[in-house]
C-alpha cells in the first residue's frame, strides 16, 4: 500500500505502509492535532499534548453543558453514551473482555453498515473501553485525547484502528475494532487449558508484524512508548495489531537524537537508558521490542516472581548471562516450540533481540532494520547453505558478553530508584 502524500500535515509517502487519515474537521482537537504535526521543527518534539490543556480541545459549550463530545478527525464516528450502554447489554459484567486502571473493556455490538447498537449476537462486534469516572480530569483526559488523536490518524494492518469515541460528561469510552485473539500476553503466559500453544510460525509472524507496525510509527516520528505484549492484539490469522497509545510521544526533530520528557511505561521492558536519563527517542522503542522478542522465543514473562521464591527474574538479564557463558540456545527457547525451528532461526532471532538490546542506544538497530533482518530469517530458511552456524554462534556470544558487560554497569537497582512513574494503571489496556 502506499499512501498519498498529505500536505496538510506535512507527512511524506511512506511505500509498503500504513496511511495517514487526512480527513479534518477544522477546530477542535482535530486542528490542534494537525498543527503539532505541521508544527514540529518549531516545538522540538514536543508531546502532542504537553503544553494543551483542556479548554484546547472543546468548545465552550463542551466545556459548560452534559452530552456534547470532542471535535476529531471526521474518519471517526461518534457515539452518544446511550447508544453504547445498548450495543453492552447496560455494560453487562458478562460482556467485560479486559480490565485495568483505566477501566474495562467490554464486547459490544453494532450494525456493520450504520455503526447503530444492534442486538448481543449479531452485527459488527466491537470493543469498547470505558475509562473510569473517577479519574483526575485532566490527566485522565490527556490520556484520552493521546487515543483518539493517534489512532483517529493513522491506518496499517499493523494498527489497531479506533472506530470512533463518547465523549459526554464524566463519560468516556473509545470504539474499536474486535481483534479475535485477543493479546499477546494471553497466549504467552495465561492460556487456557488445552489451548494450543503458539507455534513457532506464527511467534515469527507476530514478531514481524509488530516491527512493521513500528516502523511505520517511526517513519512519522511517533514514539509509542509502551510497547509489551498486552498492547499486541492478535487477530484470527495472529497478525498483531499495535494498541495502547496513551503514553506516545513525538519523537526528535531538528536534527536531534532524543527528546526529554517525564519517564513512564513499564518495568521490564523500559529502556534502562530513557528510565535513567528521560531521554526518550525511537530507539526506546526498539528496546521494548527487543525484550518483547526474548519473551517470544522463550515463553517467559519479562519480570517474573514466579520462577524463584525469594527476588523477582527479569528476563533480559537472565537470558544474557546464560547466552554469554556458552550455556545452549535450546536452554532458553520455549520447550513448547521444540522442534519447530532450524537452528538458524533460532540462532538469528535470538541474535538479534539482543542487538535490540544493546545498551547504547546508537548501537540498536532501527526498527526498518529489524524488519529486514526478520525478512533475511525468513529467506535464510529457504536457502540454509548460507548460513554458517559457528559464525553466527559466536557473533551471539560476542553480542551477550558485550550486554553482560554494561549491564555490569548499570545495573536494574538504579533505575528502580531512578523516578520511573508506575504504570499499575496501565495494565490491561
Amino acid at each position: 500500500m502506499i499512501s498519498t502524500r498529505n500536505t496538510e500535515a506535512g507527512v511524506e509517502p511512506i511505500e509498503e505502509s500504513g496511511v495517514v487519515q487526512n480527513q479534518f474537521e477544522t477546530k477542535g482537537i482535530s486542528r490542534f492535532f494537525s498543527r503539532n504535526i505541521s508544527d514540529t521543527s518549531r516545538s522540538a518534539g514536543t508531546s502532542l499534548l504537553s503544553k494543551a490543556t483542556k479548554s484546547t480541545f472543546l468548545s465552550e459549550d463542551d466545556q459548560s453543558t452534559d452530552g456534547h463530545i470532542l471535535e476529531t478527525p471526521s474518519n471517526l464516528r461518534v457515539f452518544r453514551f446511550a447508544k453504547l450502554k445498548t450495543a453492552t447489554r447496560n455494560f453487562s459484567p458478562d460482556e467485560i473482555i479486559g480490565q485495568g486502571g483505566f477501566g474495562a473493556v467490554f464486547r459490544g455490538w453494532l450494525d456493520e453498515k450504520t455503526l447503530a447498537p444492534s442486538k448481543a449476537g449479531t452485527g459488527m462486534m466491537v470493543a469498547i473501553k470505558r475509562y473510569l469516572e473517577s479519574m483526575q480530569a485532566l490527566f485522565f483526559f490527556l490520556h484520552f485525547a493521546l487515543e483518539v488523536k493517534f489512532l483517529g490518524r493513522l491506518s496499517h494492518p499493523n494498527l489497531v484502528k479506533l472506530l470512533g469515541y463518547c465523549y459526554e460528561k464524566k463519560k468516556a469510552l473509545l470504539v474499536y475494532e474486535f481483534v479475535q485473539r485477543g493479546s499477546l500476553d494471553t497466549h504467552l503466559f495465561r492460556r487456557i487449558p488445552d489451548e494450543e500453544p503458539l507455534s513457532w510460525g506464527n511467534r515469527f509472524k507476530i514478531a514481524m508484524g509488530a516491527a512493521r507496525g513500528l516502523t511505520f510509527l517511526h517513519n512519522l516520528q511517533i514514539i509509542h512508548r509502551h510497547v509489551k505484549p498486552s498492547n499486541l492484539l492478535l487477530d484470527e490469522d495472529y497478525n498483531p495489531k499495535i494498541s495502547g497509545f496513551s503514553l506516545a510521544h513525538w519523537g526528535p526533530v531538528d536534527g536531534e537524537s532524543y527528546v526529554s520528557t517525564r519517564i513512564c511505561g513499564t518495568f521490564g521492558y523500559m529502556d534502562p537508558e530513557y528510565a535513567i536519563t528521560g531521554h526518550l527517542s525511537v530507539k526506546s522503542d526498539v528496546y521494548s521490542f527487543g525484550v518483547v522478542l526474548l519473551e517470544i522465543l522463550t515463553g517467559l514473562k519479562a519480570v517474573d516472581k514466579s520462577r524463584h521464591s525469594d527476588e523477582e527474574i527479569h528476563l533480559v538479564h537472565w537470558a544474557i548471562r546464560l547466552l554469554s557463558d556458552e550455556t545452549e540456545l535450546q536452554t532458553i527457547m520455549d520447550t513448547q516450540i521444540e522442534g519447530q525451528y532450524s537452528p538458524q532461526e533460532a540462532l538469528q532471532t535470538t541474535h538479534l533481540a539482543l542487538k535490540c538490546l544493546q545498551r547504547d542506544p546508537e548501537s540498536r538497530p532501527s526498527m526498518k532494520e529489524v524488519v529486514e533482518e526478520l525478512a533475511c530469517i525468513q529467506a535464510m530458511k529457504e536457502n540454509p547453505k548460507q548460513f554458517d552456524p559457528l559464525v553466527e554462534e559466536a557473533a551471539l556470544r560476542a553480542t551477550a558478553a558485550r550486554l553482560k558487560d554494561a549491564f555490569r554497569l548499570c545495573l536494574y537497582e538504579e533505575v528502580e530508584g531512578s523516578g520511573v512513574e508506575s504504570d499499575g494503571s496501565l495494565e490491561g489496556r
